[in-house]
């Protein structure tokens, strides 16, 4: 790490002493102690910026900080921009020079950029047997979801009525009944159409999603093309917090992320999603789409993003429904990323479900419908008419943005169904009664570029399993202990990859919830805790790929180069 200037003179705890002259110190041991109170509190992603710049930061406290701590900050230079509800902590803009003496104070615990951020039915509603539960009347009636997104179109005549509160985060672009991007509108699509534009005798399908009947609240945090910032998503995830009761929300859908800088202990957007969890909202949130990966030679693998990364949360990774209603010839997308997530080791994604060439609603003249204007869908392809004009209402996209709202539907049911489930017992659920039949590899071939990736269907690729809504509702276990994602480590005493199931996890049920039941005998050897060796894992010997996730070589922040999410070139 390149030392950083230290100032003694400028920083005051509480405003009344120089932290670092305590013990009245020459002033060389003072500069040291000075260094060693900062160091591991800024993210290293705030190294070598230019010194005379400034920067919107985040700064998280130990716990909530007092008029001191802020009036300190603004001392040095800094001005507060917003303080958060849900974390300790603040959104603040600072002189880059002014970094190292502000994270002196022992109160501080962890510094980092207010980085930025993007967003990431007709044949995949039958494929999850959503179509089932609908017959039965388990439509998401009564069940608010949030969507933290770009926005939502309300308008379109599939969502009409059900947003029931929209607002912005953008700086700058207070519109809020909008989607100028037109990701938000597809996920809310997915999540909840009910398929009203395409339903009639003159139809030959219908687009509707996993809860057709459930409440939407949208919270736009990304612009109209289609970028955000932590501090925008906190601030979101605060309001449908606060909006719980009051709109009946249930579920947070995430269907957006960046790459990951630092452990989520220290992350502030996973910060911010486990207090949501913990408040009792569902969590859902996009794997990433960096399964192609190969830039820290690990064949993809350990490119799951943030918030995805966060134990708690449902992390979900995208399959391909192959056009058809069917299940058995369905496959993994090769750009779905690819667990255990970098620096942490945890064990994702949780659960897989259908992402790709998902027909969902439109936001008109977004930005996504004028860039790929060959995803629009032809009147003709679902109406009894040779009308070949592209749709005013549905788009293709792709992507595990697009799988996410599949299982956020999927747990609007399940609550509709028990709304007294907590979001540990809807996760455990959901993960359990996924489908865990699946090929040992399969092969896709890109059909741009003509490049071939080879999918392994391993613990790290398809998590739980498929995302089965009929089985989950017909499911009748109800956990009782923590449903977070266990860690993986590699024990180089055997050669394999072991799971590490914590104290107090639903996982540790043998009868109810064993290993093999919820991960499938596919990927966990004999139903222990021991799963196949690394070569099977990685596919090949490489001491690089190996050195980046189990070892101390790890590249930090570099694992996805572009910043999380929205994929709509993904496989055929």
């Amino acid at each position: 790490m390149r030392p950083y200037p230290v100032h003694i003179e400028a920083y005051l705890e509480h405003g009344k002493r120089p932290t670092c002259s305590w013990l009245k110190l020459p002033v060389l041991a003072v500069l040291i102690a000075c260094h060693l109170l900062a160091a591991g509190k800024l993210s290293r992603d705030l190294e070598d910026l230019p010194q005379g710049s400034r920067l919107d930061a985040i700064v998280q406290f130990t716990q909530a900080p007092e008029p001191d701590d802020l009036t300190a900050i603004t001392q040095i230079g800094g001005n507060i921009k917003k303080t958060f509800q849900h974390i300790p902590g603040v959104l603040i803009n600072i002189p880059v020079a002014a970094l190292q003496r502000m994270a002196t104070n022992p109160r501080i615990k962890y510094i980092s950029p207010d980085r930025k951020l993007q967003g990431r039915l007709e044949f995949a509603e039958p494929t999850v047997n959503a179509n089932i539960a609908l017959q039965y009347g388990w439509n998401g009636t009564g069940v608010g979801v949030a969507i933290v997104d770009s926005g939502i179109y309300t308008n379109h005549p599939d969502l009409k009525g059900r947003i029931v509160y929209a607002e912005s985060f953008v700086d700058g672009d207070s519109s809020s009944g909008a989607d100028p991007y037109g990701h938000g509108t597809h996920v809310a699509g997915i999540v909840g159409g009910n398929g009203t534009a395409s339903t009639g005798s003159n139809y030959i399908y219908t687009f509707r999603g996993i809860a057709p009947n459930a409440t939407l609240v949208s919270l736009r945090v990304l612009d109209s093309q289609g970028n955000g910032t932590d501090s925008s998503v906190i601030n979101a995830i605060d309001r449908a917090i606060a909006l719980k009761q009051t709109y009946g929300i249930r579920i947070i859908n995430l269907s957006l992320g960046r790459s990951v800088f630092e452990s989520y202990t220290l992350d502030p957007l996973c910060q911010e999603v486990e207090k949501a969890w913990k408040a009792g909202l569902v969590v859902v949130v996009a794997a990433g789409n960096n399964g192609r990966d190969n830039s820290m030679s690990t064949s993809g693998y350990s490119t799951i993003g943030s918030p995805g990364n966060d134990p708690y949360v449902i992390t979900v990774g995208a399959m391909k429904d192959m056009g058809t209603v069917y299940r058995s010839d369905d496959l993994m997308s090769s750009y779905s990323s690819k667990g255990p997530t970098l620096l942490d080791w945890v064990v994702k994604p949780d659960i897989v479900a259908p992402g790709n060439n998902i027909v969902s609603a439109l936001s008109p003249q977004s930005t996504l419908s004028q860039l790929y204007p060959t995803n629009a869908v032809p009147v003709s392809y679902y109406t009894r008419n040779n009308n070949s004009n592209p749709s005013s209402n549905y788009f293709r996209l792709s992507g595990t943005s697009m799988a996410t709202p599949m299982v956020s539907g999927a747990a609007a049911l399940l609550l509709q169904q028990q709304p007294s489930l907590t979001p540990d017992q809807v996760k455990a659920r959901l993960m359990k009664t996924a489908t865990k039949n699946f090929p040992a590899t399969s092969v896709s071939v890109d059909p741009v570029t003509g490049i071939s990736y080879s999918v392994t269907y391993d613990l790290f690729t398809v998590g739980a399993g498929y995302l089965d809504v009929w089985a989950a509702l017909n499911n009748t276990d109800v956990s009782t202990g923590s449903a977070v994602s266990p860690t993986a480590y590699y024990d180089p005493n055997t050669g394999n990859t072991n799971v590490v199931i914590g104290n107090g996890s639903v996982w540790q049920d043998a009868v109810v919830w064993g290993t093999a039941v919820v991960w499938g005998t596919n990927v966990v050897v004999n139903g222990t805790a021991v799963v196949w060796g690394t070569a099977v894992v990685w596919g090949t010997s490489n001491n690089s790929g190996f050195a980046v996730v189990w070892g101390t070589a790890v590249v930090w922040g570099t694992s996805q180069n572009s910043p999380g999410g929205v994929s709509i070139l993904g496989e055929p």
